[in-house]
């Protein structure tokens, strides 16, 4: 099945951020998985005040991820970022039936820069 999570870590450290994405990504490869895409979108504001590990954010480093993994590889990236005290926030999704037909239509993750 084809994945797709998007990540809010703590801002201000871009080391950080890809230390969270190869933890992730070597849990997916690890099981068999294929990362498909992975984007660094920056620093944004939050929609809304977070706390997070007795800590108040108004901004957050966000990433997305889309990768192919079975529903348990899936399941353990979702609770590894859960734990992981660098993350704000982590959602994720799956695309699609699983059949080639409907997940190739989801190309390149598209991403408008606002001003």
């Amino acid at each position: 099945m084809l994945y797709e999570i998007i990540g809010i870590a703590r801002p201000g450290n871009l080391a950080e951020v890809k230390e969270i994405v190869l933890s992730a990504g070597q849990i997916i490869l690890r099981n068999g998985g294929v990362i498909r895409d992975i984007k660094n979108w920056g620093t944004f504001r939050l929609p809304k005040p977070i706390s997070r590990h007795q800590v108040r954010y108004t901004k957050g480093h966000y990433f997305i991820m889309r990768y192919d993994s079975g529903i348990k590889t899936h399941q353990e990236v979702k609770e590894t970022l859960a734990v992981d005290p660098r993350i704000i926030r982590a959602g994720g999704v799956k695309l699609g039936d699983g059949t080639l037909m409907n997940t190739i239509r989801f190309g390149e993750i598209p991403w408008r820069k606002f001003e």
